[in-house]
């Protein structure tokens, strides 16, 4: 089975990453100082066994901790030592905002991320796009982009939040300059499947080559079993979500239990391979051993084609799902 996916011949891809949102925001999961040595070990877990992708962003980290994702990546990366090291890809996300309104702005945006870390980054990416409110200081940031490319600070140029006609301009503009757009990152899972179904992003990435990345791929954990209607619900958004959603994604919920007890798999754990059955590059989190081990579990082997179709049917008639990322255009 494809365990690598070859993006342009100075940088490939694991068929799964780790997502780095909660490494270091206390607002929404919860994060503090305490937590550094099992996200270490959630690091070199994922790198031993060929999970090589760790995406971050600058924005990552809440209040005073803004960047902390990447110093710990940065921090982790110093510290391992072992299998896969070489093979270790470091994607960061710049945040448009509102800030940052020329290319050299960006460029320096995408060296101070390097200098986080305590290398190149790998992979940068445009965290979302400016195009539904603010059109005009788009194209000045994706030069700045290009520019960290062609200075060879990058092995490659990613968007994310993008739809098929704001890709397909951005794709035209950075062309001119001979730059790929290599990865496009949306928000997708079994209940957000908006971009692929209704706005048909997958079909322009396979038509342009670009390399389509799911965040979220669990629905901030809506998709793993663990809440329920009779248990203690998290705070803040995430409780807010389960109160409003859960009554309503009985079915896929039901699903996904039937499908993880006849394959002896956790509900987590089909519901990431259903992104990579899918053809994209799943990119779960993880903030302990524990969750690392399990989503390392999701990969290796393959839905079967009527347990997908099962899951689309079920997925497509529900009668609620998760709201859409704010910033992403059509």
């Amino acid at each position: 089975m494809e365990t690598k996916i070859q993006i342009n011949p100075s940088l490939s891809l694991p068929i799964m990453g780790c997502g780095t949102w909660a490494w270091g925001n206390r607002l929404l999961w919860g994060y503090d100082e305490s937590m550094d040595k099992d996200l270490q070990a959630v690091f070199n877990l994922a790198v031993s066994q060929g999970v090589t992708l760790f995406d971050t962003g600058d924005s990552y980290g809440t209040g005073r901790l803004n960047g902390r994702s990447e110093l710990l990546l940065g921090q982790f990366l110093r510290e391992y030592q072992g299998t896969h090291q070489e093979d270790i890809c470091i994607a960061t996300k710049l945040a448009p905002y509102p800030w940052r309104l020329t290319r050299n702005s960006m460029a320096a945006a995408g060296k101070a991320s390097a200098r986080r870390v305590g290398r190149n980054i790998d992979l940068v990416q445009m965290h979302w796009s400016t195009a539904n409110y603010a059109p005009w200081q788009e194209w000045a940031l994706l030069d700045g982009l290009g520019d960290l490319y062609e200075q060879g600070l990058v092995k490659a140029v990613g968007l994310s939040n993008y739809g098929p006609k704001r890709l397909r301009k951005v794709h035209e503009k950075l062309a001119l300059r001979g730059i790929p757009i290599a990865t496009l990152q949306v928000q997708y899972s079994l209940l957000s499947t908006y971009p692929v179904t209704e706005l048909g992003v997958k079909d322009v990435c396979d038509e342009l080559g670009i390399q389509l990345i799911a965040y979220s791929p669990l629905a901030l954990g809506l998709l793993t079993g663990k809440f329920s209607e009779d248990k203690p619900f998290p705070k803040g958004l995430r409780g807010f979500l389960c109160r409003q959603l859960l009554p309503k994604i009985k079915p896929l919920l039901n699903c996904l239990q039937e499908i993880a007890s006849t394959r002896n798999k956790s509900m987590s754990q089909v519901a990431i391979n259903w992104c990579i059955t899918k053809g994209t590059i799943p990119i779960p989190g993880a903030k302990n051993i524990k969750q690392m081990q399990d989503n390392l579990a999701a990969i290796g082997w393959r839905l079967s084609d009527g347990e997908m179709t099962e899951l689309d049917r079920i997925s497509q008639n529900l009668e609620k799902k998760m709201v859409q990322n704010i910033f992403q255009t059509k």
